[in-house]
């Protein structure tokens, strides 16, 4: 398999550091206000590592909160000045951005559920989130994260009988996404875990995961989360 195959680009797809810190911040149930730095900032910077092991291209967006990050870290190590009681919190460099990112977000989102009528009325878009309401189980909207933290935990789960075949003939994520849009033609929703094949080696699971990817960017799919058992369910549009 030609080494483009696995290249993706980050921008092309989701979301941005911001998403990232907003994921992590909720992933350990911490306060914005609150948030412990040097945990945070090592969790990121997992994330970018295993960005560059999986060959996706980052922004540089992600790189300059890195180092933003780490920054904010090491002035945490610093002992505070006594003379300087009104000295502010260096952890509010990156807090006040994230509520300012969230309170836009939410009227962004807001927004995007309403469709233009005229200059200042808005009707809300009845079709953007059917998937879910049709549902018996109550379900939520994810995003990129929340799929790479299931995504890693089917690499880990992989046997160490099956290598990766480097001479081996392989299709390309194009040809993957015909294979799994011929799945959801019959089932017109699948887990997530679903789309691996328990027998598939490491270029396969990787391959099957990029062509969801693009799936997601191309809007032919939608992703939700069951609240209770946290499974991950695909929606074909």
């Amino acid at each position: 398999m030609s080494g483009n195959i696995y290249k993706v680009k980050l921008t092309d797809i989701f979301e941005g550091p911001m998403d990232l810190l907003v994921h992590l911040i909720r992933k350990n149930e911490v306060d914005i206000y609150d948030i412990p730095i040097a945990l945070i900032t090592k969790q990121y910077l997992e994330y970018i590592h295993w960005f560059k092991v999986m060959n996706i291209e980052l922004a540089g967006d992600f790189v300059v909160m890195a180092a933003t990050l780490t920054h904010i870290k090491s002035k945490m190590l610093l002992p505070a000045n006594e003379d300087d009681e009104e000295q502010e919190d260096p952890r509010m460099e990156i807090t006040k951005p994230l509520i300012e990112y969230l309170q836009l977000k939410s009227a962004a989102d807001d927004l995007a559920g309403r469709s233009l009528l005229g200059e200042n009325t808005f009707k809300r878009n009845q079709s953007d989130e059917d998937y879910l309401t049709d549902q018996d189980e109550e379900m939520i909207k994810i995003g990129l994260f929340e799929l790479i933290d299931a995504f890693q935990k089917i690499l880990k789960n992989i046997s160490p009988e099956h290598l990766v075949d480097l001479t081996a003939d392989r299709i390309s994520v194009k040809d993957r996404i015909s294979e799994i849009i011929d799945i959801f033609e019959k089932q017109k929703s699948v887990t997530f875990n679903e789309l691996f094949s328990l027998k598939a080696d490491k270029n396969d699971v990787i391959l099957t995961f990029l062509a969801i990817l693009e799936m997601v960017k191309l809007n032919l799919v939608r992703m939700a989360q069951h609240v209770q058992t946290g499974i991950i369910r695909l929606f074909y549009l």
